[in-house]
């Protein structure tokens, strides 16, 4: 049996930029073994896509409400997403 991996768009809103938040998404991705990729938006949110295991994909999600410390996010939104499967996790660029 193959290992379910779904995928999930997640959008992070609040004080992202300039604390370290995509580093910190790339860190924990490599720490769950998340396949995907994170970038900025120039509307000052930051954006993710991720595909896993759905467990993992709950921590990342829980570690993405927290972010790193300086961070302060004040709203999550997560939809589930299709897409090819993913290998490795890049960071984007701004869009």
């Amino acid at each position: 049996m193959m290992d379910e991996r779904p995928t999930v768009y997640l959008r992070a809103e609040g004080q992202v930029h300039g604390v370290g938040y995509r580093a910190f998404v790339e860190v924990n991705a490599a720490e769950l073994a998340i396949d995907g990729w994170v970038r900025n938006r120039r509307d000052g949110s930051v954006e993710a896509v991720f595909q896993g295991r759905p467990d993992r994909i709950s921590k990342m999600i829980e570690r993405c409400r927290q972010g790193p410390p300086a961070a302060v996010v004040t709203d999550i939104a997560v939809r589930a997403e299709v897409a090819s499967a993913l290998l490795g996790f890049i960071v984007r660029p701004t869009i």
